[in-house]
């Protein structure tokens, strides 16, 4: 473990440090958890709000494949959030993509995934903050839920500090401290047991938890963060939070890596509808990037509110979210449920993730047995259940040629659910071979008909972006042919 010193700064020297961030490499630091639910988004959400209301012009980013967060930090920040992470994508992609996003900012905020040293599995770092917060050059504020601990919060934290001998830490906040008496008591269970410096103490808030659903926090589209709050939040953050302190302690992010994929080789001018509301918000950013990278042009559209697809288009990309709350909605919106099988059955390139994939099937069955129709595309149908079905990374090979490319082609992603295929629904050809965690073996998924390929995972095009060339490629194809 390495600390990195702080000192003391006057406000002079704060807007000093503040004007001279610009001219020099990227300022940044890095909130991680001891675990998850220790309180690292409301404590990162806060920094964000605390020093843009200081003037400074600051950027967000998260560790791992999570697609809320980045809502919630967007709305702080006012400018797009972005995901890293150390699994799905490589070393140059991420150091790459947070030079690129953070240039002209006065500070760079990173929120971490998980506890900071959980990732992929066990035995490595890989895909945890630990392992970004290294990547990036980036010093670690620790979020410690000091709720019911005293004496025994010093002894987490020295552990804490000493894992990773190549981890530099900013310090720790405490997060849902009871009073300024067990502040007090915490401070001094760390006085000669820990290096890192106490950088303040969160009081417990009911009113500033953020509302979760069984997928995590409520997403931003859903349940935007009232000015209300951002304003008593960043006063919460400014009179508990040792700002200037954290602030002077930071380094420099290093210089850009090699590309780790080429530039784009062609451009492909197609027309692609994106499903995008509340419904279905689940993209990230970079993916939509690199689909126009190819000379897609996005149009966006609602399939809770708009009747008919958007006009001239040669493809459509359904996205994840959240289609079980909105299930009465999307049934009754028949028009646009036979627009989308109707370009399905034309060969239309169509590609869906999860939520997307769940509009395709022949309906949805709710946790209390009702039942209602989708899309109709595929031969399936799918029921919600009240427990997890799945989570975890996921390394895909295309087993079958399709709008991704052909077979051979790797790719990574993440899939998360509370649903499921109903048993006993007809066969559908099976475009990819999913290995999970050790990759032990595979199994199939990636439900294939036609032109049309859905899944219940999450794709980084990052870790590839031959298939988002190859599906645009695809998408111009279908345009021209026609």
């Amino acid at each position: 473990m390495r600390f990195a010193g702080y000192c003391i700064l006057t406000d002079d020297s704060y807007q000093l440090t503040k004007d001279q961030g610009k001219e020099d490499h990227i300022k940044g630091f890095v909130v991680a958890g001891t675990h998850s639910g220790s309180g690292k988004t409301t404590v990162a959400i806060g920094l964000m709000a605390a020093f843009k209301r200081r003037g400074l012009k600051v950027c967000a980013f998260k560790v791992g494949p999570d697609f809320i967060d980045p809502g919630y930090h967007s709305q702080i920040c006012g400018a797009t959030s972005r995901n890293l992470d150390g699994w799905m994508l490589p070393e140059g992609y991420n150091r790459n993509a947070f030079q690129r996003h953070a240039q002209g900012s006065d500070l760079a905020i990173v929120e971490g995934v998980m506890g900071l040293f959980d990732g992929y599995d066990g035995k490595s770092e890989a895909g945890s903050t630990a392992q970004m917060a290294k990547w990036l050059g980036l010093p670690v504020v620790l979020v410690v839920d000091a709720r019911s601990m005293a004496r025994s919060a010093a002894a987490l934290i020295c552990g804490f500090e000493h894992f990773d001998q190549d981890l530099d830490f900013a310090g720790v906040v405490f997060n849902r401290i009871g009073s300024a008496t067990h502040l007090a008591y915490l401070k001094e269970a760390m006085a000669g047991n820990v290096q890192m410096p106490c950088l303040g103490g969160l009081p417990r808030e009911p009113g500033l938890a953020l509302p979760e659903r069984h997928l995590g926090l409520v997403t931003s589209e859903d349940n935007p963060l009232s000015a209300g709050y951002i304003e008593r939040l960043s006063d919460l953050v400014e009179e508990s939070i040792d700002l200037e302190t954290i602030f002077a302690c930071l380094g420099s992010a290093p210089e850009k890596a090699a590309e780790d994929h080429p530039r784009p080789a062609g451009r492909y001018p197609a027309r692609i509808g994106v499903a995008r509301d509340e419904a279905f918000c689940f993209y990230y950013q970079d993916n939509l990037e690199i689909l126009e990278s190819f000379g897609a042009e996005l149009v966006f559209f609602s399939p809770l509110r708009d009747q008919s697809l958007p006009h001239g288009i040669s493809g459509l990309y359904l996205g994840g979210g959240y289609p079980e709350l909105f299930v009465q909605k999307l049934s009754d919106n028949v028009s646009l449920r036979a627009e989308i099988k109707a370009m399905s059955e034309k060969c239309c390139p169509v590609y869906a993730e999860c939520g997307g994939f769940m509009l395709l099937c022949q309906g949805i069955e709710d946790t209390e047995g009702g039942f209602h129709p989708m899309a109709g595309v595929y031969p399936l149908a799918v029921h919600m259940l009240s427990r997890l079905k799945a989570l975890g990374y996921r390394e895909i090979t295309l087993a079958a040629s399709c709008p991704l490319g052909p077979v051979g082609q790797v790719v990574r992603g993440h899939e998360f659910h509370y649903s499921e295929i109903i048993e006993g629904a007809v066969d559908v050809q099976l475009a990819y071979n999913i290995a999970g965690r050790g990759k032990t073996g595979t199994r199939g998924e990636g439900f294939l008909v036609k032109n049309t390929l859905g899944s219940y995972v999450h794709l980084h095009f990052g870790s590839n972006p031959g298939v988002a060339e190859n599906f645009v490629r695809s998408c111009s194809e279908y345009e021209n042919a026609g």
